[in-house]
């Protein structure tokens, strides 16, 4: 009689440990300590710690538990950490992204009742930051004090002048917040004009009020600053020209609803007066010299597409870019084009004013001699534009005013060198971004955003069957039932009885997904 082979009981017994192994492992409770710290420390508490210019500090575990749902619904959505480029078109140097894998543990977490684990096992608190981190500037420049009392978003501009006497080549510069509390953005622009000073006379408080630009047309673009950005060093033998007797002028972003909050930030800039190749900043993206369809004006009440064209002399080796609209502005895109073929450089599908910044490119994007940058812009001057500056639409054309509109995408470029393409700026793994394990969001809007009045009205893809409303202290300030008014045939909730401030308002479909969006109230 032959005896049963013992390759079966062996593969089952295997089979059984490995379930056993690999079944505990998928299974682990996800918790703070091991899993969702290390993703908050790394990622969201660069603005979201005590002083920075998030509304509440996730760090602790106290904290973090407090704003669970928020932080659930916030990443499944991507509005945070917030960067606007559509990482699908093309991946960047220094990404503030959360990868698939992070943003299903932080639903996995706050759908079990926010667990804390083992305490031990937790990374540090980090600290917040207040000093400069760039060694042995050539200059170091800080604004006069200024005190910002607003209960709207503040655009000011402070004039710095360089003392250079000679002609200066940048080759790094950053930005120190004097309040991080209170400093959301900076631009960072270079201008020998003298404009910008005659403004600042003629205003009676430090620096001058300034929406889109400094006020002055030949004003150089020379760096960004937000939150938790690192200094920016130029490639190596590359740096931006500045002339002399120039004027440094930083255009300070302050939100609204600040009271007594005193701001003195500082640039530091790193310069030599050796010949090196030049950077220059350029928008090639831009309304005012390569509209197709120009000029850049909207009428009240219509949507508009406007199509830039720029083509190229020279072959150019492109380090970064950083576009720019306004408030009617909803998306902006621009691409190269050789031929066939079309390099992807930079898509923000949903624009917001207040989350503008450089993207830089992993490695040098080579644009070849003869070929194309395209810009795409798309605005809309629509009552339905909860963005839109004016009550009812007036007709927006190009401009720096609060209420004007502007296409610009900035480049980094210089004309390329052989070996550019080699000059890596970022070694680290793309972080996974599939979505078929996330499940699709509802498209939602809450508006007026800022609010006024007594009610806050709603629209989505799907009915909201309930919502809550934490203050900035995590707590439930408001929940229930949206309404729905038939005269108006819309959804609303009422607001009257929440007091001014900043908010999350968590909304809850048929279907069990949650979301949540941000909201003040004047």
């Amino acid at each position: 009689m032959n005896r049963p082979s013992k390759q079966p009981i062996c593969s089952a017994w295997l089979l059984i440990i490995m379930n056993l192994v690999f079944g505990t492992s998928l299974a682990q409770t996800i918790t703070w300590s091991e899993h969702i710290a290390p993703i908050l420390y790394d990622n969201c508490t660069q603005c979201h710690i005590d002083g920075g210019i998030a509304p509440f500090s996730l760090v602790g575990y106290d904290k973090a538990k407090n704003h669970a749902n928020s932080i659930a619904a916030a990443t499944q959505n991507r509005s945070m950490p917030p960067w606007p480029a559509d990482p699908k078109y093309r991946r960047y140097a220094h990404e503030r992204i959360l990868s698939t894998e992070e943003i299903e543990q932080i639903s996995q977490w706050a759908n079990n009742n926010a667990p804390q684990g083992d305490i031990s096992k937790a990374p540090a608190d980090p600290k917040p930051t207040s000093g400069a981190s760039l060694s042995q500037p050539t200059l170091s420049l800080k604004m006069p004090n200024y005190t910002v009392n607003t209960s709207s978003d503040e655009y000011r501009c402070f004039v710095l002048p360089s003392g250079f006497t000679a002609d200066q080549y940048l080759t790094a510069i950053e930005v120190v917040p004097g309040n991080r509390k209170v400093v959301h953005h900076v631009l960072v622009f270079y201008d020998t004009s003298g404009i910008p000073a005659q403004k600042d006379q003629a205003d009676p408080k430090p620096g001058y009020l300034s929406f889109g630009g400094t006020g002055s047309p030949t004003s150089q673009l020379i760096g960004v600053y937000v939150p938790g950005q690192e200094p920016y060093q130029f490639p190596d033998g590359l740096g931006a020209k500045l002339l002399k007797n120039g004027s440094i002028i930083l255009q300070i972003h302050y939100p609204s609803y600040v009271q007594n909050e005193v701001d003195s930030t500082r640039v530091l800039l790193k310069t030599t007066t050796e010949t090196l190749r030049n950077m220059i900043i350029a928008p090639a993206v831009n309304h005012a010299q390569s509209l197709q369809n120009g000029p850049l004006y909207i009428p009240a009440d219509q949507t508009k597409t406007f199509v830039s064209k720029f083509s190229l002399n020279n072959t150019l080796t492109v380090f970064a870019v950083a576009p720019h609209m306004h408030l009617v502005g909803k998306s902006i895109k621009a691409f190269n084009v050789n031929g066939k073929d079309t390099i992807p450089i930079v898509n923000i599908p949903n624009w917001d004013f207040h989350w503008q910044r450089t993207y830089i490119m992993r490695q040098p994007l080579i644009f070849a001699k003869g070929s194309t940058i395209w810009g795409e812009g798309y605005y809309d001057n629509t009552a339905q534009n909860p963005n839109n500056p004016n009550s009812p639409p007036v007709a927006v054309s190009a401009g720096e005013g609060t209420k004007d509109e502007m296409m610009l995408v900035y480049f980094w470029v210089a004309g390329f060198v052989p070996g550019d393409e080699f000059k890596i700026v970022d070694f680290t793994p793309l972080k996974n971004i599939s979505t078929t394990k996330i499940a699709k969001q509802h498209w939602i809007k809450i508006y007026p955003n800022p609010g006024r009045g007594n009610q806050l009205w709603l629209e989505s893809q799907n009915p909201c069957i309930a919502y809550s409303v934490f203050d900035a202290a995590g707590k439930i300030v408001k929940s229930g039932v949206p309404l729905y008014d038939n005269q108006l045939s819309g959804t609303m909730i009422p607001t009257a009885d929440i007091p001014a401030g900043y908010y999350q308002i968590m909304m809850q479909f048929a279907d069990g997904q949650r979301q949540s969006q941000s909201w003040i109230k004047n």
